[in-house]
């Protein structure tokens, strides 16, 4: 179909990539922890809305483009890799929230809006250059060379490809909402976790700085 072969390969392969940790598991975790599935949720909608937003541009080239361009890879990296730092200090440097009756933890993290959880997911992953070369040098594999709608198949493995992603992203945000919860994570314990994954983050963010275009 559009030229697309070992597709049972590519869908074993995608989910074995996405269950790979990094900036989006982590941003993932860190919100469903502390606000619960729905927070994990609304990052992990929008860390899928930044792939699709990867897998258009290479269907169209520009990722293409972008790998071609030192100017324009260094742009996207440096920018990328300042947002991990951002998100990475405001988790550290967040004002605590008092809590609201004396059974619960003193102090507990500021929560953010679903919207707000969602620009987090989506700036994460579509200002992350490795993603878009990751397009460029995965997906092509698995269309035939002689394939009559390169484009089109592109986009199909893409979709595919976010798809079970989505079930993955939306499965680990559920799962640590439960284990958060029977932990009972909440109040300085969720404000620990949030400060650790800070941490997290500002590494992230550093070693994309500093690394190397591969």
């Amino acid at each position: 179909m559009l030229g697309i072969q070992d597709l049972p390969l590519f869908v074993a392969s995608g989910l074995l990539l996405n269950m790979a940790p990094g900036p989006d598991s982590m941003l993932i975790m860190t919100r469903s922890a502390t606000q619960g599935w729905r927070a994990g949720s609304a990052a992990a909608l929008g860390i899928g809305a930044g792939t699709c937003l990867h897998v258009l541009a290479a269907a169209l080239g520009l990722s293409a483009l972008m790998a071609s361009s030192a100017w324009a890879f260094g742009l996207l990296k440096y920018l990328g890799a300042a947002y991990l730092v951002y998100l990475g200090v405001v988790m550290l440097f967040s004002p605590r929230k008092p809590s609201r009756t004396p059974t619960q933890a003193a102090e507990q993290p500021v929560m953010l809006s679903y919207r707000k959880i969602f620009a987090q997911g989506f700036l994460t992953n579509v200002l992350n250059p490795k993603v878009a070369l990751f397009f460029l040098a995965f997906v092509p594999q698995f269309i035939a060379p002689d394939a009559p709608h390169k484009a089109l198949a592109f986009l199909l493995l893409g979709a595919i490809f976010n798809f079970n992603g989505m079930l993955w992203c939306h499965g680990l945000a559920y799962a640590t909402a439960q284990a958060s919860r029977r932990l009972r994570l909440g109040g300085r314990w969720g404000y620990a976790l949030n400060r650790l994954i800070g941490l997290m983050f500002l590494s992230f963010g550093l070693k994309l700085a500093l690394g190397e275009r591969t």
